[in-house]
């Protein structure tokens, strides 16, 4: 009987690589305090914290990824020539370069909305974070960072673990259980900003994304940016700073080898002919034009705040869709136990990796394939059904409580509505006693 139903629940199992979340479809939901008029047939399991030593799940099964790669060696035996199509032959994907824009754009909108949103709703997280956490070093987004910091007394955060909370009252739910942790688990919060509510995953910028891989002794020579703008790069968006080699000749395959007829660097190329593949801070050139049409890309005075959720909410929802869709196209890679992430074809050969039995991998990291979650971390917190009430959430009633990402949470409390993807996280089917009732709940 046990076996019967086990293979019913495996059978409504289904895993979002994409969006990093568990989803059961089941006839029999949660039974807890439930009172809505129609039950909902879907519930999302969030992913649970991994411990130090085990790894992120892979994308692709490990069965595949053997069978293709066995494939592989077999086709580069043979001595003929392999047909790549765009990306992989050096050329763009014509119909993913508005996307590629519509992403930049959208990256930009959501720092300046969470910036703005901060003023009314306050953050907390965890100062074990902030030695964590780098600051974002593309030019275009110094306007929304200086926001930042003018509003970095109005957020909190906890001194021990990487816990996030958003809302005005931080809550009494006693989760932190790292080393250094008081024996209550109960949090320890300060101020905290932006950054730990849409934290940023750096990547190298690649001059040549099918060229050879970042080696150790370059590490500090080329430059680290945000993986989604690194993204967008690749894609087809150019960032006057961060130049990049645009191929108008395919590159062509033979018996595993790529074979490219063009020039190393162009002959038209505009900013001289001693050009690097790295080290672009030495050549940067401020556009008066561009700073000034970046600065006067605010928002209206009188813009109410809703609005301004709502916006980012937008931006937030964009964000997420195109780099998905990106994805399908230009790959990246992340480590298996760590953070770091490469977006291409392969990872960097930096021996930077200080996570779970880095010294039998000689410090480099574990490469395999991305998630947008690698990409643009949802940074799970607790969702709060009355923000205006002022009343901390309890550990008493936390199973009655859902999560949301930290920036969908932030722009839900300024008034923003919250999409049907998110309705099985917030658990708004299920009604949060009080703590005089919650003994009486069956």
């Amino acid at each position: 009987m046990f076996l019967c139903r086990l293979g019913g629940l495996v059978k409504h199992h289904h895993f979002d690589h994409h969006r990093g979340v568990r989803r059961y479809s089941s006839m029999n939901p949660v039974p807890l305090f439930y009172t809505g008029s129609t039950r909902s047939d879907e519930h999302v399991e969030l992913p649970r914290r991994l411990q130090r030593s085990e790894r992120k799940p892979l994308v692709t099964g490990i069965t595949e990824l053997k069978r293709t790669k066995r494939a592989e060696r077999k086709t580069k035996q043979e001595v003929r020539e392999i047909t790549l199509r765009p990306p992989d032959n050096g050329l763009l994907v014509r119909r993913l370069v508005p996307v590629a824009h519509e992403v930049h754009r959208s990256w930009q909108v959501l720092f300046k909305c969470a910036s703005r949103v901060l003023e009314q709703v306050g953050v907390h997280a965890c100062r074990y974070s902030v030695n964590k956490d780098r600051a974002l070093v593309l030019s275009s987004f110094r306007l929304a960072f200086k926001i930042v910091n003018s509003l970095a007394n109005r957020s909190q955060f906890c001194r021990v673990c990487g816990e996030v909370h958003v809302g005005g009252a931080p809550h009494l739910i006693r989760t932190c259980d790292v080393a250094g942790s008081m024996p209550s688990k109960e949090h320890s919060w300060v101020r905290g900003g932006t950054e730990h509510v849409l934290p940023s995953v750096e990547s190298f910028h690649l001059y040549d994304r099918l060229g050879r891989a970042v080696s150790h002794e370059e590490r500090l020579m080329v430059d680290r940016i945000p993986a989604v703008v690194e993204l967008c790069i690749q894609a087809g968006v150019d960032v006057p700073e961060y130049p990049t080699k645009r191929r108008i000749y395919p590159v062509y395959n033979v018996a595993g080898k790529l074979i490219d007829f063009e020039r190393k660097f162009p002959r038209d190329y505009s900013s001289g002919i001693d050009i690097q593949t790295h080290g672009f801070w030495e050549k940067k050139k401020n556009n008066n034009n561009n700073q000034k049409e970046r600065e006067s890309e605010s928002f209206a005075f009188g813009e109410d705040a809703q609005e301004i959720a709502t916006r980012g909410m937008e931006a937030w929802e964009r964000l997420q869709s195109g780099v998905s869709e990106l994805m399908t196209k230009y790959p990246a890679q992340t480590c298996g136990f760590c953070s770091e992430v490469q977006v291409g074809t392969k990872g960097h050969r930096a021996r930077i990796c200080q996570a779970y039995k880095h010294q039998m991998r000689d410090g480099q990291h574990a490469w395999q394939e991305a998630t947008v979650d690698d990409l643009v971390p949802p940074v799970y917190v607790w969702h709060v059904p009355d923000p205006r009430s002022g009343t901390p959430l309890v550990d008493e009633l936390k199973r009655y409580l859902g999560k949301l990402p930290a920036a969908v949470e932030l722009f839900a409390q300024a008034g923003a509505g919250v999409g049907e993807a998110y309705r099985g996280m917030m658990r708004e089917d299920v009604c949060v006693p009080e703590l005089d009732e919650e003994r009486l709940v069956v």
